[in-house]
């Protein structure tokens, strides 16, 4: 308005009658400017609705030193202000929510009327504005309604909003005062976040109390919580799920496998026999796919041609860590090429024959820099010399006690007397 006021009476309007102008603009608009929209508090009932909500975590948590991209679930009855986060692993899918959701249900020992989410695509199919099925029969399941505020509404969903930034400044000081922010493991992470939580919990405790007593009984079982997959293995011992490869036993080629997807797991069944569980993988930030191998699936196949190492799509995944790695490259320069991958495989043979993958990789790491790379019969002779049987002394009994018992039956018999009918 300043730069219209300008061009119409240039040396008219100074710069520095900007905040007067802004104020006397902003003066009009409260006098004669147009209605704005008006927030109704509601007035919150027992028992009546929870709200869920996914939040990222602002401060950086590492697992055994490794960084952890993960979400935080929460859930949050409207009247009492109860709650319960849960950790979930990639995006907001169908398969985190469920596992959430349920979790807290379980721990608030019942289920509201309604269930409010905000425009979450794992509830709602955005494109049709409909529920999604999975969604759909999770909230029947729990005889819940399910409800969602309106696009670009947020304070529509502020019961679980507000919290979000509450519970995350709280977490952050919870780390300080920790002194870390590492954790051993995932269920370890999530035990210090329940402690949290549980504080958080006890200053609504009467409350909770009363609207405990409202809230809807549980169903007798879980719902589920996963995704549902056919997928066949393909001829390399692998499968690919959501732009992840995984490797499974080789055992597995050619058979079609019905897999369970869960926001942290792949449980891979063969008819109604649980085969294998996975952990599962996302693609890291920027890359559209990852993958995850175990050579201890298909060693056995690679040992019988190590040659294929070297120009195998998988080679740098089938190499178990950064150890093996440097192993691959010393070694690699080292040696001729048939040599060389004869010998790394070799090496994972013996890793995963004798179940000493990281001490393995550790030593021969160590003394490929110095430039000694003993033979593979000599490394198995070094560290894997075969334990000798215990000699076990033992005093053979006296066999005339089977005459005895023989005996005594024979004697036995002579008195069993056939009762006719």
């Amino acid at each position: 308005m300043l730069e219209h006021l300008q061009a119409l009476y240039p040396n008219q309007y100074d710069q520095r009658i900007l905040r007067t102008l802004q104020r006397r603009v902003k003066k009009w608009k409260a006098l004669h400017g147009p209605e704005k929209d008006v927030i109704f508090r509601q007035q919150a009932q027992p028992g009546l609705q929870g709200f869920s909500d996914f939040t990222h975590p602002d401060s950086p948590i590492t697992i055994k030193q490794q960084p952890f991209a993960h979400l935080l679930y929460q859930f949050r009855l409207a009247y009492s202000g109860w709650r319960s986060i849960t950790v979930v692993q990639g995006g907001e899918s169908y398969s985190a929510l469920s596992t959430g959701l349920q979790r807290a249900l379980t721990q608030a020992g019942g289920c509201p009327v309604e269930h409010r989410t905000d425009s979450l695509s794992a509830a709602r199919n955005n494109t049709q504005n409909v529920w999604t099925d999975a969604y759909q029969d999770l909230c029947e399941h729990y005889n819940m309604t399910p409800t969602r505020n309106n696009l670009g509404q947020s304070h529509e969903n502020g019961v679980v909003e507000c919290a979000n930034g509450s519970f995350k400044r709280r977490l952050a000081q919870h780390l300080l005062l920790r002194g870390h922010s590492d954790f051993d493991s995932i269920e370890a992470y999530q035990a210090f976040i329940d402690q949290i939580v549980g504080k958080l919990n006890q200053r609504s405790r009467s409350r909770f109390l009363e609207e405990q007593q409202t809230l809807q009984a549980l169903p007798e079982y879980d719902a589920v919580d996963y995704t549902l997959l056919s997928i066949k293995v393909t001829r390399s011992a692998t499968i690919e799920v959501r732009r992840v490869v995984y490797s499974v036993p080789s055992r597995l080629i050619g058979e079609r496998l019905q897999v369970r997807l869960y926001h942290n797991k792949l449980v891979l069944y063969v008819g109604q026999q649980v085969a294998l569980t996975l952990p599962r993988i996302y693609p890291a930030l920027g890359q559209s796919r990852a993958r995850c191998i175990n050579y201890r699936h298909i060693i056995r196949s690679l040992a019988a041609k190590p040659q294929a190492f070297r120009y195998s799509q998988l080679r740098d995944d089938i190499l178990p860590d950064d150890n093996y790695r440097q192993l691959w490259q010393l070694v690699d320069d080292a040696l001729p090429a048939q040599d060389a991958c004869k010998w790394i495989v070799t090496v994972l043979w013996l890793a995963s024959e004798y179940d000493s993958e990281q001490e393995l990789g550790e030593t021969l790491l160590q003394e490929a820099r110095a430039g000694l790379f003993e033979s593979a019969k000599t490394i198995q002779e070094r560290f894997y010399t075969p334990q000798s049987a215990p000699d076990i002394k033992t005093k053979q009994h006296n066999l005339q006690s089977y005459d005895a018992l023989l005996t005594s039956l024979k004697a036995q018999a002579k008195h069993d007397v056939e009762v006719p009918f």
